[in-house]
């Protein structure tokens, strides 16, 4: 477990003699062992920090025979006289204060999510069986979340459930039969997930494509344009009752970098199938994930009513994931660059803060590295989101029928 722990801030530091404690009801005090005081603010930031009532996953609160207090980790079978939540204190966030970042790039999935408590909580992951997917599910899983990984192949998602199930036997994950190329599919996904599930606190978008050659779905439509945005776009319509259910929901869109030179400039002429005559494999990937990035604040809009909220992340370039096995040349890139990028667990960082971080500035819409960052001027333009989605939405009736975003399953 040592080894999911991220390295302190040496800011947060405390000053020789003084201790911090919490209360039963997650207020954080300082006390001064030389001066025999006690404070509010940390006595170095002259900051303020609270913790949560609950314990973090897998502790218990137990109280010896001579009325002294334990903590229990039932996980690592350890025991401790120190209040867990300690370890996961943060700052109250005011008006005007501004954003502290605790994670980088280096930092994994594991370490985002270590110390939360997501017993009761329900996940979907599309393109779950590896990669980032698989790492977001991971983290996720262990933290007490059931978790369902979201993929087309079944034989891929058994294995990925076996890979979870043996590194912590109790952990809830389930594989849902997804294939983003067929909308008709989603659908399907879609009424399967919710005769089995009630509420939805995380959606994640992860799954993604990239041919090198032009090829259409069996809607007539371009892959990438489907796959990596369209169908996405329909499932989260599909399973907003889910998402409108859960208390502080949460929408994950994975978008990329490469959005910021992307050709898109109006969507309302968008055809989502620009046809094989002059096809540019990486100018589609880099339109489909300017459209994922602009879907963040589409479905923040339209689902904020409902106590959901949904931003965009980018995971990082030239992973170690299945995405470049169309492409020889991108998979000897990634391949040579291995040294100097993310592993799929860091990666998968920025996925799991912008599901779980608390203390981000209100108008966040798009996070790389755990951090807060502007996308491009396209991608933030709320007239360019607008056309997008009008052109989306009506490209999906067409296929699937008028209100189909719209009208509940």
């Amino acid at each position: 477990m040592a080894a999911y722990l991220p390295e302190s801030d040496s800011e947060d530091e405390l000053p020789p003699g003084w201790e911090e404690r919490a209360t039963l009801q997650g207020e954080v005090y300082y006390a001064s062992h030389t001066t025999t005081t006690t404070q509010w603010e940390h006595p170095r930031t002259g900051r303020r920090k609270e913790v949560g009532e609950s314990l973090p996953f897998g502790w218990e609160r137990q109280v010896l025979p001579d009325r002294k207090v334990v903590y229990v980790d039932l996980v690592n079978k350890k025991t401790t006289f120190t209040d867990p939540r300690l370890a996961f204190a943060r700052e109250t966030v005011t008006r005007g204060t501004s954003f502290r970042q605790k994670f980088d790039a280096s930092s994994t999935a594991l370490q985002v999510a270590h110390g939360r408590d997501l017993t009761g909580k329900v996940a979907l992951v599309t393109g779950a069986n590896s990669g980032v997917g698989l790492a977001v599910c991971r983290a996720l899983a262990l933290q007490g979340c059931r978790v369902v990984l979201a993929c087309r192949s079944e034989a891929r998602a058994t294995a990925a459930l076996a890979t979870l199930r043996r590194e912590r036997g109790s952990v809830e994950v389930e594989h849902l039969t997804l294939d983003l190329a067929s909308l008709g599919e989603v659908r399907q996904a879609a009424r399967r997930f919710l005769l089995h599930h009630t509420r939805l606190d995380f959606l994640v978008l992860n799954a993604a494509t990239f041919p090198q050659h032009h090829s259409t779905t069996e809607d007539g439509l371009e892959v990438m344009m489907q796959v990596n945005f369209l169908s996405h776009l329909y499932l989260a319509s599909l399973l907003r009752r889910a998402l409108a259910a859960a208390p502080a929901a949460r929408v994950a869109v994975l978008a990329s970098e490469s959005h910021r030179q992307a050709e898109l400039r109006r969507p309302s002429s968008l055809t989502f199938n620009p046809g094989p005559v002059g096809f540019e494999p990486q100018l589609q990937y880099n339109d489909s994930k300017l459209c994922c990035l602009m879907l963040a604040p589409l479905l923040a809009r339209r689902l904020a009513g409902l106590g959901v909220a949904a931003l965009a992340v980018h995971p990082g370039n030239l992973l170690p994931t299945r995405l470049h096995r169309h492409s020889w040349l991108y998979w000897a890139l990634a391949a040579l660059a291995r040294p100097w990028t993310k592993s799929c667990d860091q990666a998968a960082g920025s996925v799991v803060q912008a599901l779980l971080a608390e203390d981000l500035p209100a108008n966040t819409a798009y996070i790389n590295n755990c951090f807060p960052t502007q996308p491009s001027a396209t991608a933030a333009s709320p007239g360019v989101q607008e056309e997008l989605w009008e052109a989306a939405v009506a490209t999906l009736e067409l296929r699937m029928g008028e209100g189909c975003c719209t009208e509940p399953l």
